[in-house]
């Protein structure tokens, strides 16, 4: 006895087939779409290294919309000639206004001509205004060198100069002072 006299059963029967042999190829279409996406993405961000073009890499140009907010944020900071100045490395980041830009939890490290590690700075709380690059927070402030530690209420910091003022309940611990001392005149 023929369970379906109307030929619906064969039919059915075909597109359980196709789709048993065609779902597979889609799914693998699919992975392999993702991956030559992720591929294209980590080659472009390959491409946007410090030496290829030094303009786009500073802390001028923060890829952060008005209002978005970014966790765990890593920007280099490039001189006009593409040697490293500086790294921010930040908890939170969020683009306030155009100008502006906030962080929490900031730990700035400056480095040297030579590519040395120079300044380690901490702030809670921070703002940047991108027209003048001035970093500026009202929280208590670290900076930290080899030789020294100093910490004040508020701070104003120019990463292009590597400058800053501290201002109240300032603290200075001086770790090395051999670089301070004059040495004696070794000709007499």
């Amino acid at each position: 006895m023929l369970l379906c006299r109307s030929g619906r059963c064969a039919s059915r029967g075909w597109l359980v087939w196709s789709l048993s042999i065609l779902l597979p190829v889609l799914i693998s279409a699919a992975q392999v779409s993702a991956q030559s996406k992720a591929h294209k993405k980590k080659q472009a961000r390959a491409t946007a290294s410090p030496s290829g073009s030094p303009g786009e890499q500073s802390l001028a140009n923060i890829p952060l919309p008005i209002g978005h907010e970014a966790k765990g944020l890593v920007l280099p900071d490039f001189d006009g000639e593409g040697h490293l100045r500086g790294r921010f490395e930040a908890g939170m980041a969020r683009r306030i206004d155009e100008g502006h830009v906030g962080f929490e939890h900031l730990k700035i490290t400056t480095y040297t001509p030579e590519n040395q590690p120079d300044l380690q700075i901490d702030m809670h709380t921070s703002v940047l205004d991108l027209k003048t690059r001035i970093l500026s927070s009202q929280e208590r402030t670290t900076i930290q060198r080899a030789d020294f530690n100093i910490v004040g209420d508020s701070v104003q910091f120019d990463p292009d100069t590597r400058t800053g003022r501290l201002i109240g309940n300032v603290k200075m611990v001086i770790t090395d002072r051999s670089h301070l001392e004059e040495k004696p005149d070794t000709n007499e």
